[in-house]
């Protein structure tokens, strides 16, 4: 949609029992003292520790199972350590050693090293960075020149926000906690004093004042005494009830009476045998932690060292004194000094040329021998007086692999052009090194309630993937534990038409549908938006009668039509709403003022709250609601569930499904919301259509969206992926053809040029949801010129036949977790072309390549790689043999798309005007001649196998047997004939008829 503007105790004992032998359960658990494996599979073990020994076996929101078939596995305890290996994963665990860390607990599958847990526990007097902490609802945000490390913890805009940080105190007794905040004009449009709860050890806690401060970029201190005991204590920074939040925290630290606020800060170890982060060391002088440039791995980099600047990585477990193979990854642009030269840096003092690199987004790796004593010592790196220059990604110790994100998601994709940076994503669960461990620590059990507070006791839970280059199977293991994505309603895979404008009930019926129809495009959902709602087009919730006099029997008409309805949806209700005395009374008075004006908004969590928003609903009659967040400011203080998954899965239970934002919530970081939250992308897939946001109309962003679909899908499991097709936002200025009002000037609708908008209609064919949607803007074939309508006709056409396809394909993913829309190495993990080409084409299910064309002009091309196998192009029938490239050119009439040799693309026989009306009906069968194949056709309550052998296939029934078939069977010199058949089962021959 669109944006508005909007301003944005204390005594415990740490009881540590001591170690005893692992035992080995027959339930596939390993239990060693406060540790506790459980082996789910070859490629998943959940690590827990409890130092309080009590160990949680509820579901959780993230995790929905852990009944997982018997995994074969060994153990055994061996000086000192616990080794657990299965087939393709070894996990080590010093006995006894306390909570996981990285000198404690490491892991091994295909060849790699890693330290999956990573512990930051500040002792008295270091720098207790707010980012290395557990947080509740509050994202890390660098925008404001200042703090430390990589950014600060901000907002504490919603209750239970807060941070949480393991302290060491190094005696018993009075100890100050000093915090470095920042107090601007909040979100809520006040500049005054705040406060925030500080607790301990889980107790109740004290308030504290937060004076205010000149404005965001203003850090100042505030402190408070504690008594403690000696040992490790959890102390937290929470926005409780009585809270005004609306903060910003940098750091804190815990410090004795007489000590200064620290610079030094607190760091986990750097393990022998592992590549670790540069950003996670500790870094004095002037260079700072950054995001700014694309590829690096981890959270970010350390920005061009110069002269004075020091990196320092604690390295412990070195097996024995010698000299050993040190990698850093680094990138060498143009520099600060406006030079682009090899630079030198000391490691140790040891003088280490890095050669240049192509730009600032261009990383290589140098490698240096270094001496090291045996056991734990520091790596340093440094800069000679004239700089380095260099910007650092990692330090690979005795290790070379590097843990590369595949992938990534973010809230949305607002304001995206393609031409201003690449939208920051957050890894997710593929790595290029073939690990991932998802920290379930902070997740609330599955029917929402927090977890209990253990006190000072520390409690982890963290599941280990070890899957190598088995990405598949490690989706497949997400999707057991965290459940699969929805499998949506199959009318949803047709033509959805949506836009910004004010319509009017008689619009769809008398002129939008009817013109569908008289033009020969399908159609299968109509969405509302926003301008249907009376008393404030905005948040109101009733629907405008005067635009639609009759809501059942508007929502009736469409079904009759064989249609589906969405409305439009902003959380939050005006004080002067007809429903609002109503729903504040449901509410029992709890409804607090948003930072809209005389708006009202929602806490979720609250069950009276979530039943009046809810409750709000039952006068629009729709299929299902588009909850179209923004600026309003309502949210959950659900503490452990992700805002966005919370009430997306209330959606579900009053609609079809969940059609939304995902992953976090407006209140955690500002309308596109890039920071994630922990439960987030885990639960989000299982109830939710994700709505990528108002990007807008120019080439860079049709490009863009080719790689985002993927990467979103491999890195969290979603499958349902809805970009606005076309672009929101307008940026050429073309007139369209319709008229409108805004503040009673009369304007027109603006167009994309022809050829922008048939190739990006092309592109949305072969997407997860086909969402033809604009802010006042052309979408329609008939709006466009003679070409471009042809074009953008046939391939919505063509994406209406899809359907069964593309739903069985859905349904694929909803079982494997296999998204529909994925990148070549998902299927060809061991090509590196399947990596370095994830922005330019991709896979529809397994075995149809697309490489949409995005550059301007009646005939486009673009370079595509073919993966082993044979391809054939679906729409010229040439034939490409795999592990090549090609330079392949197109009309609008055309696009590439190529099907694999042996794969199988089905699709309805005719063109038919919506899904609902013509659920089964004849089918056409792409296969390629004299193949091996299968594939399994998904419809509601039946499937049909359909095998090729060479040139045989055979049908096996599914829930319609009576149905004609048609083959095309595609041929080597690019030459094709058609096989007829009715009803299954059957055996067809494939060859030609004489």
């Amino acid at each position: 949609m669109r944006k508005r503007t909007t301003i944005v105790p204390l005594l415990a004992l740490l009881s540590l029992a001591l170690p005893t032998p692992a035992t080995a359960q027959p339930n596939g658990t390993v239990t060693s003292g406060q540790a506790r494996f459980q082996i789910l599979s070859p490629t998943l073990i959940r690590s827990e520790f409890a130092g309080d020994r009590r160990f949680e076996d509820q579901g959780t929101y993230n995790v929905v199972n852990r009944t997982f078939p018997r995994t074969a596995y060994s153990s055994r305890v061996a000086d000192g350590w616990l080794t657990i290996t299965t087939s393709a994963l070894t996990v080590r665990y010093r006995v006894g050693s306390g909570p996981f860390r990285a000198d404690n607990l490491e892991i091994k599958t295909a060849g790699t090293t890693a330290s999956p847990w990573r512990r930051v526990v500040c002792a008295t007097g270091q720098l207790c960075e707010a980012e290395d902490q557990h947080r509740e609802g509050v994202l890390v945000a660098a925008d404001h020149p200042g703090s430390t490390g990589a950014g600060f913890a901000a907002g504490f805009s919603y209750t239970n926000n807060g941070i949480t940080a393991t302290v060491r105190a190094s005696s018993a007794g009075r100890h100050r906690v000093v915090v470095k905040y920042a107090n601007g004009r909040g979100g809520d449009g006040k500049h005054e004093n705040r406060t925030l709860g500080l607790g301990v050890d889980g107790q109740a806690p004290r308030q504290i004042t937060l004076p205010a401060t000149a404005d965001w970029n203003a850090w100042q201190q505030v402190s408070t005494d504690v008594d403690l005991s000696a040992g490790e204590h959890r102390i937290s920074l929470t926005r409780g009830a009585a809270d005004s939040g609306n903060v910003n925290v940098d750091s804190l630290a815990l410090l004795t009476a007489d000590q200064a606020y620290p610079s030094v800060r607190a760091i986990d170890d750097c393990r022998f045998g592992t590549s670790c982060e540069a950003e996670n060391g500790v870094v004095t002088g002037a260079a700072k932690i950054a995001v700014e440039h694309a590829g690096f791995a981890g959270t970010g980099f350390v920005a061009e060292l110069v002269g004075g600047t020091r990196l320092s990585q604690r390295v412990t477990s070195v097996p024995a004194a010698g000299t050993y193979p040190v990698v850093l990854r680094y990138a060498n642009g143009v520099g600060g000094d406006g030079r682009h030269e090899p630079r030198t840096v000391l490691l140790n003092g040891q003088a280490i040329t890095l050669p240049v690199t192509a730009n600032w987004a261009t990383w290589a790796t140098a490698t240096a021998q270094i001496p090291l004593p045996a056991g734990t010592s520091d790596l340093t790196v440094t800069c000679p007086d004239s700089g380095c220059h260099v910007n650092l990604d990692t330090i690979g110790i005795n290790a070379s692999a590097q843990h590369l994100a595949l992938g990534g998601y973010r809230r949305s994709l607002d304001g995206y052009t393609g031409t201003n940076g690449d939208p920051q994503l957050t890894p997710g669960l593929l790595y290029r090194d073939g690990w991932y461990l998802l920290d379930d620590t902070t997740s609330a059990l599955r029917n929402g309630t927090p977890r209990a507070d253990r006190g000072a006791q520390p409690y982890q839970d963290g599941y280990v993937f070890g899957y190598g280059q088995n990405y598949k199977t490690a989706l497949g293991d997400l999707t057991a534990l965290t459940g699969g994505p929805k499998l949506l309603p199959r009318w949803a895979y047709g033509v959805w038409y949506s836009e910004y404008i004010d319509r009017t009930a008689a619009d769809y019926r008398d002129r939008i549908l009817p013109a569908f129809r008289q033009h020969g495009v399908p159609l299968d959902v109509l969405v509302v938006d926003t301008d249907f709602k009376a008393g404030n087009t905005w948040n109101g919730w009733q629907m405008d009668r005067s635009k639609f006099p009759d809501p059942q029997g508007f929502l009736d008409w469409a079904h009759g039509e064989g249609l589906h309805s969405t409305l439009n949806i902003h959380p939050s209700i005006q004080g002067s709403d007809p429903d609002f005395a109503r729903a504040q009374a449901t509410a029992k008075g709890k409804l607090a003022k948003g930072s809209c004006t005389d708006c009202y908004v929602f806490d979720w969590a609250d069950p009276d709250q979530l039943r009046a928003y809810l409750e709000l609903h039952r006068s629009m009659p729709t299929d299902f609601w588009w909850l179209d967040w923004c600026c309003d400011g309502s949210g959950s203080s659900l503490r452990g569930v992700a805002p966005d998954s919370w009430i997306n899965e209330q959606y579900t239970k009053i609609g079809s499904f969940a059609f939304s934002r995902g992953f976090g919530s407006l209140q955690a970081g500002g309308y596109s919301g890039s920071g994630p939250l922990p439960t987030g992308p885990w639960a989000e897939k299982r109830t939710t259509l994700h709505f990528t946001g108002d990007t807008s109309s120019t080439w860079g962003t049709l490009k863009g969206t080719i790689g985002y679909t993927s990467a979103e899908g491999v890195s969290t499991g979603m499958s349902n992926i809805s970009h606005d097709i076309g672009g929101h936002n307008d940026t050429t200025g073309l007139r369209g053809s319709e008229t409108y009002l805004d503040n009673g000037q009369v304007r027109y609708t603006t167009k994309m040029p022809d050829d922008m908008y048939a190739r990006w209609v092309q592109l949305g064919a072969f997407q997860p949801i086909t969402r033809l949607h604009s802010n006042h803007g052309d979408r329609l074939p008939w709006q466009y010129g003679p070409a471009a309508q042809a074009s953008a006709t046939k391939f919505l056409n063509l994406r209406e036949r899809l359907v069964p396809y593309i739903y069985s394909v859905a349904e694929q993913a909803q079982r494997t977790g296999v998204p529909l829309v994925r990148p070549a190495y998902l299927e060809y993990p061991g090509s590196p072309e399947a990596y370095s080409t994830v922005d330019s084409q991709f896979l529809l299910g397994p075995d149809v390549l697309v490489a949409p064309i995005t550059t301007p002009g009646d005939v486009g091309e673009t370079r595509v790689w073919f993966p082993p196998g044979q391809w054939t192009d679906y729409f010229t029938g040439k034939v490409y043999q795999g592990n090549t490239w090609a330079t392949v050119s197109a009309g609008w009439d055309i696009m590439p798309v190529f099907l694999r040799a042996g794969g199988m693309l089905v699709e309805r026989s005719a063109d038919v005007a919506n899904d609902v009306q013509n659920p089964s009906g004849p089918l056409t069968v792409h296969v390629t001649a004299g193949a091996k194949g299968e594939f399994t056709l998904y419809e509601d309550g039946g499937r049909t196998r359909i095998i090729q052998h060479g040139d045989t296939i055979v049908l096996l029934s599914g829930k319609v047997t009576k149905r004609d078939w048609k083959f095309v069977v595609h041929k080597a010199d690019g030459s094709s004939h058609v096989v007829q058949a009715r009803n299954s089962p059957a055996v067809v021959s494939l060859r030609a008829p004489r």
